[in-house]
């Protein structure tokens, strides 16, 4: 089934006309890390309604904007019109290498109570009085 979901599917990857759009349409300007393309439109192509270049990413698997590192995250929402590469600041020694979003899945953060845990929250502990319109 794989090229019938390329054909319909645009949650995982891009579909056939977004690449065949790209490949007619697009200039590759680059690659991030992860693998995710970046495009913008060639010129004398379509901009967008505000009148500036039309930029767009396709993504290295699953559709997943969490996935946009935080500097080419700038150049597509046209905080800057250079490159990333040359606002690329060293890198941190507190930071740390992408982890997914995995809200929605088994490795999501489930907090005690949660009913995919079973549901069992714990007792009340006598701190809490309930309001009553007498009061």
């Amino acid at each position: 089934m794989g090229i019938l979901s390329k054909i319909f599917t645009w949650w995982d990857g891009a579909t056939v006309g977004t690449s065949l759009f790209s490949a007619l349409n697009g200039e590759h300007v680059g690659t991030d890390g992860l693998g995710n393309q970046y495009f913008r439109a060639k010129k004398g192509g379509r901009g967008t309604a505000e009148g500036l270049e039309r930029r767009w990413v396709i993504y290295n698997g699953a559709n997943d904007a969490s996935r946009v590192p935080a500097e080419w995250h700038g150049w597509l929402h046209h905080t800057y019109d250079e490159l990333p590469e040359s606002h690329l600041p060293p890198p941190k020694i507190w930071e740390t290498d992408y982890t997914p979003n995995a809200t929605g899945t088994a490795g999501a953060y489930r907090p005690q109570g949660a009913l995919e845990r079973g549901g069992k929250r714990a007792g009340a502990t006598g701190d809490y009085e309930a309001w009553t319109p007498d009061a």
